[in-house]
């Protein structure tokens, strides 16, 4: 039975939907796509107009999985600061689970906590915005601490 669905989101682009009832713990699906170096994939990216998404998933190892190259839907998950999935990273493979119980129809999130490289100015401000709507809203797709010298992970 099929348990999440993409179609356009109220948030940003495509989001992917739960199409049952989805209980807090549960692994709802694995986040696929290629893996390889993260400079293989800014490389292989910036030859490609990827429309202000992040298909991006950093591994613990340095690796990271490239969405837009033969991922799936997971690739769709939109960003909120109040998230209702979690990702779980477990043998080198990145599974989304539910924290808290999702309705039917109800977006799936997660916290993107975008780390990046260079000082956080109103242009990374602009680019890095969150549009979640959520009352606890921090204004930003970028985690605690950005600005920092870290490496883009998301």
């Amino acid at each position: 039975m099929k348990r999440v669905s993409v179609r356009q989101s109220p948030v940003h682009g495509k989001g992917v939907f739960a199409l049952c009832p989805l209980a807090a713990g549960e692994r709802i699906f694995q986040y696929k796509g290629m893996v390889t170096t993260w400079r293989e994939a800014a490389r292989w990216n910036a030859r490609r107009d990827v429309s202000g998404h992040t298909f991006l998933f950093g591994l613990s190892d340095g690796r990271v999985i490239d969405g837009g190259r033969g991922g799936n839907g997971a690739r769709w998950l939109n960003h909120a600061c109040a998230a209702n999935c979690e990702a779980v990273e477990d043998n080198g493979r990145v599974y989304i689970e539910a924290i808290r119980d999702i309705a039917p129809g109800e977006e799936l999130f997660i916290d993107y906590a975008l780390e990046i490289e260079e000082q956080v100015d109103a242009e990374a401000q602009r680019d890095y915005a969150c549009r979640c709507g959520n009352a606890c809203c921090r204004g930003t797709m970028l985690g605690a601490g950005a600005g920092e010298t870290a490496v883009v992970a998301a």
